[in-house]
């Protein structure tokens, strides 16, 4: 028999890939997903930058190269927030940002405070390196400066993880003010934040809000003295199939990703950043102004459909950007919406219940949906099917239904 490791007995499957498995039938309107809407993709435009590159520097393209990354383009990410390239490792994928930094800062026992719900994403990545998880208070604003100073003062943590704008999975964002305190309260405890932002640019309503990283920056002065460290990425604003993303923050981290990147797999594909490099500078912005109004559309279709058409007692987030709103069934119901799964599929419309989102109990009362792949129809068909399920569910009082396998 052969042993396998601690850290592997400690990875865990993502239960959306599991169920995006099951709704595989095209007559199921799917709010599961995190997928960004296919039919935006800049095909076109995509297929000509890889044509100029493979045309002027195909050797360059199809070589191996620096496991730093693509210098261009490691340059453009580190000339938005008045950095260096060194500041900057190209990924591939936020997933592996997210690996790689718990391969270079996470020892066995060390604490992680996390939202309350958190990216489950993150919780998977970095389980295997064998963390205690520490929720924090949260609200409708985010995390609650206030409450985590208190938490600090009894329970230290080592690293801190957030979504700070349009959270995944609740869609909420952390107000600036909350911004400002957060990070005084983590300067005070030595606590250093990993600071997720795969949806930043994915504003529809409101103004931008500056990133914690900026914020950080701005007051120190010096990038290799902030204790925030920053994940971007081009997947939610170009193509996820090309899984360019970065991690930017102080030099000694960085150094410390690119031994650990040089080992998972050298470097990311050189054809697709020079790819994206191609199109940083018209591309880019024009798809992120087509899909924040495209994404800032289905959304509003999906909130009034919910507000009309859920049943009294229903809480559901109202996000200015991203790509998710969050369901809260009444507390007292007794409803489990992993329960709830099969009757929902039966009527062909599928969500991510919420329970895999939070690092300790709690969340069976929760799903996520996501309003970005689906028609203003199939939204408020889907909707009414939810509906339908969900109103089933409070009538009968109780969440007896099977457990989708």
């Amino acid at each position: 028999m052969i042993g396998i490791s601690a850290a592997a007995q400690a990875m865990t499957s993502s239960a959306i890939r599991e169920i995006l498995k099951i709704t595989q039938r095209p007559e199921v309107i799917s709010f599961a997903g995190g997928l960004p809407a296919p039919e935006l993709f800049p095909v076109a435009e995509i297929k000509a930058a890889t044509d100029r590159v493979l045309t002027d520097q195909p050797t360059a393209a199809l070589q191996y190269s620096t496991t730093e990354g693509h210098l261009p383009l490691r340059s453009w990410i580190a000339d938005r927030s008045a950095i260096t390239a060194d500041h900057v490792q190209i990924t591939s994928g936020s997933q592996q940002g997210l690996d790689l930094l718990g391969r270079v800062l996470i020892d066995p026992g060390d604490v992680i405070l996390v939202e309350s719900p958190t990216y489950l994403g993150a919780l998977q990545a970095f389980s295997p390196y064998q963390p205690e998880f520490a929720e924090m208070i949260t609200d409708d604003d985010g995390i609650v400066p206030e409450a985590l100073d208190d938490q600090l003062r009894t329970h230290p943590a080592k690293l801190l993880y957030t979504v700070p704008t349009f959270q995944n999975p609740t869609g909420r964002t952390l107000s600036a003010a909350r911004r400002e305190q957060l990070l005084e309260v983590t300067r005070r405890h030595d606590v250093v934040i990993i600071e997720d932002g795969p949806y930043n640019e994915l504003r529809f309503r409101g103004e931008r809000l500056p990133t914690l990283y900026e914020l950080a920056l701005a007051d120190s002065g010096d990038p290799d003295e902030v204790n925030v460290i920053m994940l971007g990425t081009f997947s939610k604003v170009l193509a996820p199939g090309l899984r360019d993303a970065w991690v930017q923050g102080p030099r000694p981290v960085i150094e410390k990703l690119v031994l650990a990147k040089q080992a998972a797999d050298l470097h990311s594909p050189t054809l697709n950043q020079m790819i994206i490099a191609e199109l940083l500078d018209d591309v880019l912005p024009r798809q992120i102004k087509i899909i924040s109004a495209a994404y800032g559309e289905r959304a509003q279709v999906m909130i009034e459909a919910v507000r009309r058409q859920f049943p009294d007692g229903v809480d559901c987030t109202d996000p200015d950007g991203g790509m998710f709103c969050w369901v809260t069934l009444p507390a007292g119901s007794g409803l489990d919406t992993a329960a709830m799964l099969a009757q929902a599929v039966d009527r062909n419309v599928a969500y991510v219940p919420g329970e895999p989102f939070f690092a300790g109990p709690g969340g069976a009362n929760t799903l996520r949906l996501s309003y970005v792949t689906s028609t203003a129809e199939q939204i408020r068909s889907g909707v009414a099917a939810l509906a339908a399920v969900i109103g089933n569910q409070l009538s009968a009082g109780s969440a007896a239904a099977p457990r989708l396998r």
